[in-house]
């Protein structure tokens, strides 16, 4: 898996500067005013910083950005990145200049003069998860990042602060990597074997087979997978940092390892992207390895359904009827509707087992969410107003973008069969909208409940803040911080 850039934190010490190779960089606020450490670097380029700050390339800089000096005189560092940020910046500003760091330094070394820079520690974590180079598949000698060394006034201080959030990078990056992975490497089979492996760590794992499955009657699950060579799994994680006999919270992925959409085969055209369509599943790993790795105070389950959705002589048919582990019957119009299948299932064996005081489902569900939401928010639908005004909070304090959709009893009558208690789909208008009810009749009305529609941002096209172009392990920082503030005891 992908390792995060080793981080340390160091003394200022103002003689040293002259002699760090790699990359320098330095933070200079709007008005240009240079600290101690900027003035040194400016002393040893002969001014070459005052020239640079003074200029109007570096007045047009957004917060956050940086301009390079590259084979700044008298000094050995290849570069000195000047980086435009308040002395006192905001956790958004903070982690945006870390992630410029990790555009700009590239493997380099990187030594962040910081001084007594404000949220060093933020600056840090936006570098590390910057980042982030997935290239498993690549025959090529893998480059090895030299990593940062953050020069500052008070270095335990900032240590401290920056413990704890480096678990969280290490699930956000968990989570890329699985999405990043070819379904050839990451079937049903490996991906169950990535999530035991997360006993290490101190959770629970259990894998239920198909024999456990067929048993609990989970007949909409299993009707997705049955087309393929690749057995149905549910995994089932469990972390205990609460209190003994407390309930848990719950997450639930869906973990559809390829989707050609089954007999509603899919386009040949972007079908490749559909490696990722085990998002869901993918965020709640990394929520579990990162609260595990933090040992959070709280008690909380993920469970994912893992199923490949393949067409063949044995494959569910449009028009089939199946039966749910809740006992209702499903009449599957599009093979291509997947997911709300398989976590219909898992969603109702959660609140059976664990009787969850709050559920979040999570899937790269319908396109027709990104026609309504692009790739910068998340579709948010859910039955509760307190736990959905909570995450809208949690998502906005890490600046993973989500908006609330509307439910109600008109989008659920566009899911009536004539032959069975529900059909699979509702028809196109109100696509996501009504793939949001047919879960939330899979959901207790005592539940509080979230669905995630993560198509439009699990995955992406061009860089973004904090990943480069693929995987961005959305939800992870989200999800993570709403236990932290809501759910953890003292």
């Amino acid at each position: 898996m992908t390792a995060l850039i080793p981080v340390d934190f160091a003394a200022t010490d103002i003689d040293a500067i002259k002699d760090m190779e790699g990359r320098l960089a330095i933070f200079v606020p709007p008005a240009g005013t240079l600290d101690t450490t900027a003035k040194r670097v400016n002393r040893l380029t002969r001014g070459s910083v005052a020239r640079a700050v003074s200029s109007e390339a570096f007045e047009k800089l957004d917060d956050g950005a940086a301009m390079v000096l590259s084979y700044p005189v008298n000094i050995p560092a290849e570069a000195v990145i000047i980086v435009k940020l308040a002395r006192r910046p905001n956790v958004g500003e903070a982690r945006k200049a870390g992630a410029t760091l990790a555009k700009q330094a590239g493997t380099s070394k990187v030594f962040a003069l910081c001084g007594n820079l404000r949220r060093a520690h933020e600056v840090a974590y936006g570098m590390v998860l910057r980042a982030y180079d997935y290239a498993d598949q690549k025959t090529a000698e893998k480059t090895v990042h030299e990593g940062a060394t953050f020069v500052v006034n008070a270095p335990d201080d900032v240590k401290a602060a920056f413990d704890g959030l480096d678990a969280l990078a290490e699930g956000v990056f968990f989570t890329r990597d699985l999405v990043n992975m070819p379904a050839n490497v990451l079937t049903t089979t490996e991906f169950a074997k990535q999530l035991t492996d997360l006993k290490d760590l101190g959770l629970k794992v259990e894998v239920l087979e198909e024999k456990d499955l067929e048993k609990l009657g989970m007949g909409s699950l299993l009707c997705v997978g049955q087309g393929s060579d690749s057995p149905s799994k549910v995994v089932v994680m469990e972390w205990q940092g609460g209190a003994k006999g407390d309930k848990p919270f719950a997450f639930v992925g869906k973990g559809v390892v390829f989707d050609t959409g089954g007999i509603s085969l899919k386009p040949a055209a972007g079908m490749e992207d559909m490696t990722m369509d085990m998002g869901g599943a993918g965020v709640v790993a990394g929520v579990m390895k990162a609260i595990a790795k933090r040992k959070a105070k709280a008690n909380v389950v993920g469970l994912v359904g893992l199923v490949e959705n393949m067409p063949s002589g044995n494959a569910t048919r449009p028009g089939d009827v199946v039966k749910s582990m809740k006992g209702d019957t499903i009449e599957v119009i599009n093979t291509d509707a997947e997911g709300r299948l398989v976590l219909a299932d898992v969603l109702w064996y959660a609140q059976e087992r664990f009787e969850p005081i709050g559920m979040i489902n999570l899937a790269t569900l319908t396109g027709a969410i990104i026609i309504g939401l692009g790739h910068e928010n998340a579709g948010v639908f859910s039955n509760n107003d307190a736990l959905a005004n909570a995450f809208l909070k949690a998502a906005n304090l890490e600046e993973e973008g989500a908006w609330r959709m509307p439910m109600g009893k008109a989008y659920d009558d566009q899911l009536k069969s004539r032959i069975a208690d529900m059909k699979n789909v509702g028809g196109r208008p109100a696509g996501s909208i009504t793939a949001a009810q047919f879960l939330q009749r899979f959901v207790k009305p005592e539940t509080p409940w979230i669905h995630l529609d993560i198509a439009g941002v699990a995955s992406v096209k061009e860089d973004t803040s904090f990943a480069p172009k693929g995987a961005t392990g959305w939800g992870v920082r989200a999800l993570n911080r709403l236990i932290a503030d809501n759910f953890e005891g003292e």
